[in-house]
């Protein structure tokens, strides 16, 4: 495979990472390189001879007690491959420094990473059909919780009757996140993104489908890297143009990775966030009669009282309560997880037990 990559140093290689490696430096056949694309157990890892193809070591893949544990887009990981081989294996994934993650789509409880070691997260929404405060919550809570910064580009400003208002609404649920408008369509407002990029940093595109994603990292490359797809303007929706994450270098200096749009944004170990995300139900809330009020049916609750008043929206209450239930239900979800996964390994450990004193007696 060509090598039409940057090299480890380009990719964000550092002191910190190679003090990570250091357990496997100096081992013939052991190499560090960054995930640049991850589907299906496939990948394509980023390292100083170009980029290798490589699949799960069988080890790291039965070790690794949840999803969440494998290797993500932007990860650090081991790579090990001899000359005569034409895929490399991960044997190893190196310590993150952050990393957003949702709990899985459907009915399983697992964490899915999205992106690892990414220094912003870029959610983006436009202010046609796509807009929704409520939604921009979930991923601020997110956000914060990656260990990430997070920054909210509002996109496709020219099909929005009323542009300031709904600024100031996102401005209002952001807090502290800085808020900018562009349309990457038409090119207008991308430079307000490049500030974010320098210095070999990297970023994670998230948002819907069809809000314009691809188009802002081929804003940034100079180029159509990305493909992209107009949505219908009768509901702003249309099919995915990104369908797998992906690791793009641009000529700044930065890295960026693209995501598919999300259908599901379900929370997933978010608790810690809250305070963050909704600094001003906190605040609130401290001023009620019942230190474990919990904003609901209980008397003399200063959260309600400022609904009643209207300093506190209705809708910005029952944002937060809706995202406590569900932290409270994936709190409970896990916790029967890991009873179950207890006794699968104390079962597998006594079969094991049994077997080994039963060889010992033959």
């Amino acid at each position: 495979m060509p090598n039409d990559r940057p090299a480890l140093k380009d990719l964000g290689w550092d002191d910190d990472r190679i003090r990570d490696f250091e357990p496997w430096a100096g081992k013939a056949g052991f190499q560090p390189g960054r995930v640049i694309i991850g589907f299906n157990y496939l990948y394509r890892v980023g390292t100083d001879a170009g980029e290798v193809e490589a699949v799960l070591a069988g080890r790291l893949k039965h070790r690794a007690e949840n999803q969440g544990e494998l290797p993500a887009v932007g990860d650090w990981v081991v790579l090990r491959k001899r000359a005569d081989e034409q895929r490399g294996a991960i044997v190893a994934v190196l310590p993150r420094r952050s990393r957003f993650s949702r709990r899985m789509a459907g009915n399983v409880t697992g964490e899915q990473v999205v992106a690892a070691n990414v220094d912003v997260i870029f959610i983006v929404m436009s202010l046609d059909h796509d807009y929704s405060v409520r939604r921009l919550e979930r991923y601020l809570l997110m956000a914060r919780e990656s260990g990430a910064t997070a920054v909210v580009l509002l996109t496709k400003p020219d099909l929005c009757a009323d542009v300031p208002a709904l600024l100031a609404d996102v401005v209002a649920a952001s807090g502290d996140v800085p808020v900018h408008v562009l349309s990457p369509k038409l090119n207008q407002g991308i430079e307000q993104v490049g500030p974010y990029l320098t210095g070999g940093r990297t970023a994670a595109l998230l948002g819907s489908s069809g809000v314009g994603k691809s188009t802002i990292i081929n804003c940034l490359v100079g180029t159509d890297v990305q493909k992209t797809r107009n949505v219908r303007e009768a509901d702003s929706k249309g099919r995915h143009t990104t369908t797998h994450r992906e690791l793009v270098s641009l000529p700044c200096g930065g890295l960026i990775i693209d995501t598919p749009g999300m259908r599901e944004l379900q929370l997933w170990d978010a608790s810690d966030s809250v305070r963050g995300t909704f600094d001003d139900v906190e605040v609130l809330a401290s001023g009620c009669h019942f230190t474990d009020c919990r904003h609901r049916d209980e008397p003399r609750c200063a959260v309600k009282a400022a609904v009643e008043e209207g300093r506190l929206t209705a809708d910005r209450l029952d944002s937060y309560l809706t995202l406590q239930d569900e932290l409270v239900y994936l709190a409970r979800q896990q916790d029967e997880r890991a009873q179950i996964e207890e006794k699968r390994r104390a079962k597998v450990m006594g079969k094991a037990l049994k077997q080994h004193l039963k060889s010992k007696r033959g």
